[in-house]
């Protein structure tokens, strides 16, 4: 490790999957400007010139692959891809994903199907052609899998997207045991940031879109209350999990946005009780509410919140789609 710039990434080279805008974007411009070469990858052929072509204009080094993440014949010609034109793999980013948001009642098979294709499985193809190499090369390696709060605390109206980004969460831990002796780190990043999505939230759309009007930053409250920020401030882990620096962080899920660096616990017992000989339903019901159960977990994303107004909390959290969809729903 250079002990003058710890995160110096000149000589690696990285794959980041779904790096024609946003986030995704963000993270291979980091890297490249960090000193790696990058293998940016979108299906939109246009999107992956244009961001092959910013990279090398700013002095970095760049490939494209125009691909549809989730079968392993993508993931192989990712890692090809980089192998091929940069001669080595040291770092994937599974960033690559699409949404399909419906209340559960509402869902389609298509809808869950899809999303659980590019997400989890996307993911796990992805990896696993990156660890197939990296364990080749015998020098370590690093997996960064992109994570999401939806998926350490559920979300209204996204029942794919929440299961996918927990199974990467767990795929994390998983692979983090599994890679160790390699000396491939594994670890899940649960990134907020300012994009497409966040705009459609009445509480952030305003203050977005003054923001990016003005070129004014996001009011504090923002950037620490919510952890929101740039696509530019979550890169910022992307490329200290990439580096030397991290070669001890493994098997975490950290969260990142605006000004808020976070480290997410992950599920364990947080209280137990015990009956000899083993639990009838009826003990269960007669000790729950003053036992286990006494201070039951919350669930959900916590909503933003909006000074002066009155709006609802829950709708406020929910992406327009899905408040379109509850308001077709009278259950919701």
């Amino acid at each position: 490790m250079d002990l003058t710039n710890p995160v110096d990434l000149s000589g690696k080279v990285a794959v980041v999957t779904g790096s024609g805008r946003g986030l995704g974007l963000a993270y291979a411009r980091a890297l490249a400007a960090a000193g790696a070469a990058v293998v940016v990858n979108d299906v939109d052929a246009g999107a992956v010139e244009a961001a092959v072509a910013g990279i090398t204009a700013a002095g970095g080094r760049a490939l494209g692959v125009v691909a549809a993440v989730g079968g392993t014949d993508a993931a192989e010609q990712l890692v090809a891809r980089a192998v091929e034109g940069f001669g080595r793999l040291d770092v994937m980013v599974t960033n690559a994903g699409i949404l399909r948001d419906r209340v559960l009642w509402k869902m389609t098979d298509d809808d869950f199907d899809s999303v659980v294709e590019v997400h989890l499985r996307g993911t796990f193809t992805c990896a696993r052609a990156a660890a197939v190499r990296m364990r080749d090369q015998g020098e370590g390696g690093r997996l960064v899998l992109i994570a999401s709060p939806a998926g350490q605390r559920g979300n209204f109206g996204q029942t794919n997207y929440a299961a996918a980004k927990a199974g990467i969460a767990a795929m994390a831990r998983t692979w983090a045991l599994e890679l160790a002796r390699a000396g491939v780190t594994v670890n899940a990043v649960v990134p907020v940031a300012a994009t497409e999505m966040t705009k459609t939230i009445p509480a952030f759309a305003p203050l977005i879109e003054e923001s990016e009007r003005t070129g004014a930053p996001l009011p504090d409250r923002l950037r620490k209350d919510e952890g929101l920020g740039t696509v530019e401030d979550a890169a910022a882990l992307i490329t200290f999990l990439a580096s030397d620096a991290s070669a001890g962080v493994t098997g975490q899920a950290i969260g990142i946005g605006g000004d808020r660096l976070a480290l997410w616990a992950h599920p364990q017992e947080k209280a137990v009780a015990f009956a000899d000989g083993g639990w009838s339903p009826e003990e269960i019901a007669a000790r729950w509410h003053d036992g286990v159960g006494a201070e039951p977990e919350t669930y959900g994303i916590p909503a933003p919140k909006v000074p002066g107004t009155a709006e609802d909390g829950v709708a406020a959290s929910r992406p327009a789609e899905v408040r379109a969809a509850a308001s077709q729903a009278p259950e919701a």
